[in-house]
């Protein structure tokens, strides 16, 4: 016996059906629709405002002639990091 047989999936349908409505349900669907939409458009703001970041920071690293490295800055600073017991 499966939880999830077509047949169980049409009567919770029914049930949720005569409980709200086909009008509150149908404005349920557009507000949950519509929230997914504004949630995608966020994410690709974020997504487009993060790359820009990102141009702008190789713009400038180009344009002074140098490659910054975000996982070890001594490292693109030129200095050499310290190893041995004293580091």
């Amino acid at each position: 016996m499966d939880l999830f047989s077509p047949r169980h999936l049409l009567i919770i349908l029914v049930i949720v059906l005569l409980v709200f409505g086909t009008k509150k349900l149908k404005t349920i669907g557009s507000d949950l629709g519509s929230a997914v939409r504004g949630f995608k458009k966020s994410m690709n703001e974020g997504d487009s405002e993060e790359s820009a970041k990102q141009l702008a920071a190789q713009n400038a690293a180009q344009s002074t002639g140098h490659k910054p490295d975000a996982e070890f800055p001594e490292v693109a600073a030129g200095s050499k990091p310290k190893s041995g017991p004293d580091a």
